[in-house]
């Protein structure tokens, strides 16, 4: 698999990188160690995974895994905190405590010494955003983590972020921002990505798959074992499955259908080699499912296919962007 620089930083990582959202939920043990083996065994090197996930089970069952399935070494590892939740609820808390108390418990489910990249999960209000950032050097400072970057920001949320960090010297650089990026999806275009082009930072985008829209499952309805069709996420899925994305969702079939292979490599290709991007994040429940999704790194978009997709899921830019 080819590797990408994360950013402006050294950190180097395969451009596809392994998403643990369901592991502990959706992904047993078993499913996740063939996940785990067939993304390694393809050259891919960055799995992310968060404190939140699964509330905890999903950074614990890939600790299980290290050392027995694949070695720590041949992983670059990234978690989130920032959000926890419980059967009952979300909380946010991007506090310096709440920040550095969920990296330890990560450290302690990976059972691991430190992560290669520590994300903040959200912004909140509710803290200054210099304790925040005084969260993230510490983590670095003390060992924890070696590198830190950001995770659904705004725009401006970035670049005061990177502007703070660029005016202290001593405060470990911001090299990424996760955010949601797909054809159904570009809203990060109007301000996001010039914020992460010009500070320096690499995207890693997740669900690059439109929340599952864009595999091409409900072009004919909803099927009874997608997430649509479950209590919990149908609202999730739903924004997404308006007549502007089926007419996208068709055009990427289209494509797919020309170049003799499935909708979702077309999908991940685009969203793969967007300006900016170093690598979209693989979401799987299971093992067959994740080798469809590698099997998009042998695929370039023809230039042709690639404009008319960019065409078709254009996003509405108005003022003040485009003034």
């Amino acid at each position: 698999m080819e590797m990408r620089r994360v950013g402006r930083s050294g950190l180097a990582v395969s451009r596809l990188g392994l998403g643990t959202m369901t592991w502990g939920r959706d992904t047993d043990e078993h499913e996740a160690r063939e996940q785990l083996d067939a993304f390694v065994d393809s050259g891919g090197t960055l799995i992310d995974t968060a404190a939140s996930y699964s509330q905890g089970r999903a950074e614990r069952m890939l600790g299980s895994l290290l050392g027995t399935t694949v070695s720590r070494s041949e992983l670059i590892i990234a978690t989130k905190a920032g959000i926890s939740r419980t059967s009952a609820d979300v909380r946010v808390d991007v506090s310096r405590k709440a920040l550095l108390d969920q990296l330890d418990d990560s450290l302690d489910r990976l059972d691991v010494d430190y992560v290669d990249l520590f994300q903040v999960q959200t912004w909140s209000d509710n803290a200054p955003l210099e304790e925040t950032l005084d969260a993230l050097d510490y983590a670095v400072a003390s060992g924890r983590a070696r590198y830190v970057g950001l995770s659904n920001y705004s725009g401006w949320q970035t670049a005061w972020a990177s502007i703070h960090q660029e005016r202290a010297a001593t405060r470990a650089s911001l090299i990424s921002t996760q955010v949601e990026y797909s054809l159904l999806e570009r809203g990060i275009e109007r301000e996001v990505a010039p914020a992460a082009q010009q500070f320096g930072l690499g995207l890693l985008p997740w669900s690059p798959l439109g929340r599952g829209v864009l595999t091409g499952k409900y072009r004919s309805g909803t099927p009874a074992d997608s997430r649509a069709a479950t209590p919990q996420l149908a609202a999730y899925v739903e924004p997404y499955l308006d007549g502007r994305c089926r007419k996208i969702v068709e055009a990427v079939c289209t494509a797919a259908d020309g170049l003799g292979v499935h909708p979702l490599e077309v999908a991940l290709a685009w969203v793969r080699d967007r300006p900016g991007v170093t690598a979209p994040i693989l979401g799987a429940r299971t093992a067959t499912q994740l080798d469809m999704q590698l099997q998009s790194e042998e695929l370039e978009l023809p230039a042709e296919i690639r404009s008319a997709l960019d065409e078709v899921s254009e996003p509405e830019i108005g003022y003040p962007e485009r003034f």
